[in-house]
């Protein structure tokens, strides 16, 4: 694995990182509206990167071998993507931000701070993985997914990583936990981005032929993450509704789509 690949599965962490710094600079929890806001950008960011950067692209590497029936691979590949992530989701003990319900097993040994953790770690394995394997397809997938498109993948994840980790550092401080520990379980949230997309490059080098159902794996991942939580967050319910989530997604999904089609 070359440097700019290495370089490129650190760039999402690294977002998540800057945002869970912001605890230390800024002095009260983030505006709902803001909240709002930036989960309705992260679910833009997401639905793009899906399109763009996995589901074509796995659609493409077998093009020439299925012709019509290209879309066989991308089409199973989201599925089990999907139902791997509601397996996750209902195997790990986890609790939302914005609820006040846990979700999953129950568990009486894990604190309200610990599941509101475990729910991020959820949300970012898809992440990872769609990091990992866009930069296996640059490295094994003959010119199909290039090393810049892999890159732009990592910096539009980085981008909406920023304010994700500024969501959950900052309500933890909120609920009580000092600033440093805050910063610290909104780092190891992003942490597990990198392992899984680490993972799924040598998962991908060792059955190259899987790959384009990896990349629509990772699609129907984030889709999954979109759909179940980001989207709720982002619109809200009753008197919380506004569309300050749809405007969000709406310049998520455009700077990514640029982002990719411009430098990918």
């Amino acid at each position: 694995m070359d440097a700019q690949a290495i370089l490129g599965l650190m760039i999402p962490f690294i977002g998540t990182s800057l945002g869970a710094a912001c605890v230390y600079i800024m002095r009260d929890e983030l505006n709902i509206r803001v909240q709002k806001g930036l989960s309705g950008f992260a679910a833009g960011v997401m639905v793009a990167a899906s399109i763009w950067s996995l589901l074509m692209p796995a659609m493409d590497m077998v093009e020439d071998k299925m012709g019509r029936m290209a879309w066989m691979p991308a089409a199973i590949g989201f599925i089990v993507g999907i139902i791997f992530l509601l397996f996750l989701d209902s195997v790990i003990p986890h609790q939302h931000i914005d609820s006040d319900t846990p979700e999953g097993p129950k568990s009486e040994n894990l604190r309200k701070t610990t599941m509101m953790v475990l729910a991020v770690v959820i949300h970012n394995i898809p992440e990872g993985m769609a990091v990992g394997v866009s930069f296996a397809g640059a490295i094994y997938g003959h010119g199909t997914v290039t090393m810049a498109g892999a890159m732009v993948l990592a910096l539009g994840i980085a981008i909406q990583n920023f304010p994700e980790g500024a969501i959950i550092s900052m309500p933890l401080k909120a609920v009580g936990v000092n600033k440093h520990k805050s910063f610290i379980y909104g780092i190891l949230s992003g942490a597990v981005e990198p392992v899984a997309a680490v993972l799924t490059i040598l998962l991908s080098g060792i059955m190259v032929p899987i790959l384009p159902y990896l990349l629509s794996f990772a699609a129907g991942a984030m889709f999954y993450v979109v759909v179940e939580e980001l989207i709720p967050e982002a619109t809200g319910e009753g008197e919380d509704h506004t569309n300050i989530g749809t405007i969000g997604f709406a310049a998520g999904f455009v700077v990514m789509m640029v982002l990719d089609v411009m430098l990918g």
